[in-house]
């Protein structure tokens, strides 16, 4: 069952939605509620050297996204002029709001792209809009340029929406994968 904007705010009055900070009256439509960009973005380097072949093998033993993370992308700020995200460019984003989701709340979300940015060929997510119950954090935002124009990211921008659906049952466990709790303030 998908939450509508009187059961959004509801949730957030009684802490079973926890959204920091709140978000303001006009960010809610009938079934999501929209969430901002952070100034914080994490830019993905290419080995541009001869004869090295970069393979990344996320089922290796010993892989972790972390230490490629480290490796392979810079943080980058998004200063007063914005961001160019060109064509076929992609990009690591972060909410600016920090969310959680308690899993007593019975309660997950789903972190969509806005129909604005879609126009434009700008995704948001690229396989992972899953928000568990129990997840606390800023959700990292996989933003994508698919079209042929640069685009301008701005901090502070709406940037998705979050849609909310009550979980049949209390999980037995919350979210505790590898990116609980992650923030990029």
């Amino acid at each position: 069952m998908v939450l509508t904007d009187r059961e959004i705010e509801s949730a957030i009055k009684h802490g079973h939605i926890r959204i920091d900070p709140a978000p303001d009256v006009t960010f809610y439509s009938s079934t999501s509620v929209d969430l901002t960009l952070s100034r914080f973005l994490s830019v993905w380097r290419t080995a541009n050297f001869p004869g090295l072949d970069t393979v990344v093998s996320p089922a290796a033993a010993g892989y972790q996204y972390s230490q490629l993370a480290k490796t392979f992308s810079e943080p980058r700020e998004i200063g007063s002029d914005g961001y160019i995200l060109g064509p076929n460019a992609f990009v690591l984003g972060w909410t600016a709001e920090t969310i959680e989701l308690p899993s007593h709340s019975r309660l997950a979300a789903r972190v969509e792209g806005k129909s604005s940015l879609a126009r434009l060929a700008i995704g948001v997510h690229i396989t992972a809009p899953t928000i568990h119950a129990g997840f606390k954090g800023q959700i990292q935002l996989e933003l994508w340029n698919h079209g042929p124009l640069q685009v301008k990211l701005m901090s502070g921008m709406r940037v998705c929406q979050l849609i909310f659906e009550q979980t049949l049952g209390t999980p037995e466990k919350g979210y505790s994968g590898q990116f609980f709790a992650q923030s990029k303030k």
